[in-house]
């Protein structure tokens, strides 16, 4: 029974020494062996390790993905002069633990507020330079680019990889929705009253060349019925002239039918001559052209 109790008792012993001198280290983690506050070994593959008990401490560095979630959205300002909120995330990473444990200590949250600010100030130098409608909608890509970029160069000095910054969401402060809209509103009236003008611009425009167009086509018009008009009086001329050439008498004769026709047309027309005038020679004598 003693050499049981002994037996226990020194097993119980060894676990307890055991516990004391050996330590894990799983894939999770990375671990840091502190003696006298002083960091003596860096382990970064899982496995089974020994360390002096009551002189040496074992310190697990979280080697997963973690993230940064805002409580509460950063009020920023843009470049003209509106508040909006901005909601972001940021995914990071520890991968060298030496350089970690050397830039914050045992304190992993100077890490985190380190990130959380250089990701907020990069977001109001990068808003301050852009409109409400670029950081909403229109360039949210470049300023995340751009934001990512410089926090991952700063996150590399905590011996930190900066995997992923997002914006979850932007709004506009209450504040600052009826500026907005009003100025939004102002913009679609002096856009309107632009396109109405360059409507009324090329209206008018339109109109004066088709107005061009038509005197170009009436002057047109006019010459070429000028120009055919003269061309038929003189072809009439020459044929008057041509008859009159064959046979005076009958010319003379049928002129002055074309004339009695002319005269009496309407049997309301009057007209006073004398009878021995010359327009009534031919209805006295048919042959007076010839003078006998």
């Amino acid at each position: 029974m003693n050499r049981l109790i002994t037996f226990l008792a020194a097993g119980l012993l060894l676990l307890f020494l055991s516990s004391l001198t050996l330590f894990t280290v799983d894939e999770r983690y990375s671990a840091v062996v502190f003696q006298f506050s002083e960091a003596k070994r860096i382990i970064s593959k899982p496995g089974i390790y020994f360390k002096v008990p009551f002189v040496q401490e074992v310190r697990r560095f979280d080697r997963r993905i973690q993230t940064i979630d805002e409580s509460q959205p950063a009020r920023i300002q843009t470049i003209e002069k509106m508040n909006v909120l901005a909601d972001s995330y940021i995914k990071w990473q520890i991968v060298d633990v030496e350089k970690f444990y050397k830039a914050v200590g045992l304190d992993d949250r100077k890490a985190t507020d380190r990130l959380r600010n250089t990701v907020n100030n990069m977001l109001r130098d990068e808003f301050g330079k852009r409109t409400v409608q670029d950081v909403i909608s229109g360039k949210r890509e470049e300023v995340m680019k751009q934001v990512s970029k410089v926090a991952d160069t700063d996150a590399a000095n905590l011996g930190v990889k900066v995997l992923d910054i997002r914006l979850k969401r932007v709004e506009l402060e209450a504040g600052t929705l009826n500026s907005v809209y009003e100025r939004m509103q102002s913009e679609r009236k002096t856009e309107a009253n632009r396109l109405r003008a360059e409507g009324a611009a090329q209206a008018d425009k339109i109109k004066a060349d088709a107005d061009k167009q038509r005197e170009v086509l009436l002057a047109d018009a006019y010459n070429k019925a000028q120009k055919l008009k003269g061309e038929g009086d003189a072809r009439a001329a020459a044929i008057s002239a041509a008859a009159y050439g064959a046979n005076p008498e009958f010319y003379a004769f049928y002129k002055s039918m074309d004339a009695y026709r002319e005269s009496f047309a309407k049997k309301s027309d009057v007209m006073v001559l004398e009878p021995s005038g010359e327009f009534f020679k031919y209805m006295k004598n048919p042959r007076a052209g010839g003078g006998k």
